[in-house]
């Protein structure tokens, strides 16, 4: 490993792509990813602003979901493309403080509405009579509402923690981000018992949501198997599929990675799984909502034929 000056309080990211002409062609990859991600999700959510068709619960979740996600990655590739384009791989505590805070509230928010756009697609299909009751403009702004709260206060706890603590060790964070249990690696304390709300959090954030999404997809399903409708079934396994698809990519690295003990974890193999939840999955949920429903690709032709009438 290289050596660092260890007298400095700036840590190191030793970030996720080898010095060489493989490490280039990943690094062109993940940043054409990123302007994809900028564009998909910044066209998301004009299309649905400026859409009178997509102005629907179910459009304005997807909105914020492609807000967090337009936030999300710009936390993480910045500064690592950065980082890599001009050598410098330091940042200072207090950056690495902002960027966990950031990223931690970010991925606890999205975790919570990722689980709110499931209710909301259970409601719809198997109460639809109730739908307007219960999934209301009301409960919407409540449960993005309470997703963010919930995902900051859920940071502001692990981010103080990291910043409190004392690092004797290198301070080279073998990762393209300030994620906290990588940090820790380099703390000369005892860490079992931020490790033990880690473990906590990752129950409350992932897990439980992970589990009432699966149970209420089930009953989704049970509810399309019995409906007449050949049209209906193929609409809500569209539906179905599509959030499950972007639900697999994000929860599953995700859990993996924080539920496994401090000791069956690999730098290698941590960096690896989180290219799929800050840099993957932001790109995908746009594609995959916008490819995959009908009301976006239509309301997409209506935009379009909108300001080239305009423009003519």
């Amino acid at each position: 490993m290289e050596n660092y000056n260890q007298t400095s309080t700036d840590f190191i990211l030793l970030g996720l792509f080898p010095p060489s002409r493989i490490g280039l062609f990943l690094f062109i990859l993940v940043v054409l990813i990123f302007l994809m991600a900028l564009f998909g999700n910044l066209s998301m959510i004009l299309l649905i602003f400026m859409d009178i068709h997509l102005h629907k619960p179910m459009y304005f979740l997807l909105s914020q979901l492609s807000l967090i996600d337009l936030n999300y990655i710009s936390t993480i590739v910045p500064k690592m493309a950065y980082n890599f384009l001009f050598g410098n791989k330091s940042i200072s505590f207090i950056g690495c403080g902002v960027q966990s805070f950031f990223f931690l509230t970010l991925a606890g928010a999205e975790a919570l509405l990722l689980a709110s756009m499931a209710y909301d697609r259970y409601v719809a299909i198997c109460f639809p009579l109730h739908y307007p009751i219960r999934i209301s403009r009301r409960v919407c702004v409540l449960m993005i509402t309470a997703s963010w709260i919930m995902g900051s206060i859920n940071s502001c706890a692990h981010t103080t923690y990291a910043l409190h603590i004392h690092y004797c060790r290198s301070r080279a964070i073998n990762h393209f981000f300030c994620d906290v249990p990588a940090m820790l690696t380099l703390a000369c304390m005892d860490t079992w018992i931020y490790e033990y709300t880690v473990f906590v959090s990752t129950i409350l954030f992932l897990l439980l949501p992970f589990i009432g999404i699966a149970c209420s997809y089930g009953r989704v399903l049970l509810a399309v198997y019995h409906m007449n409708s050949a049209e209906g079934k193929k609409k809500a396994y569209s539906t179905c599929s599509t959030h499950l698809t972007v639900v697999t990519f994000y929860y599953v690295p995700f859990v993996y990675t924080y539920l496994r003990p401090r000791d069956l974890r690999s730098p290698t193999e941590d960096k690896a799984l989180a290219v799929f939840y800050t840099i993957l999955t932001p790109m995908l949920n746009p594609v995959i909502y916008s490819l995959k429903n009908k009301e976006v690709m239509g309301a997409l032709k209506r935009v379009i034929q909108r300001i080239f009438s305009v423009k003519m």
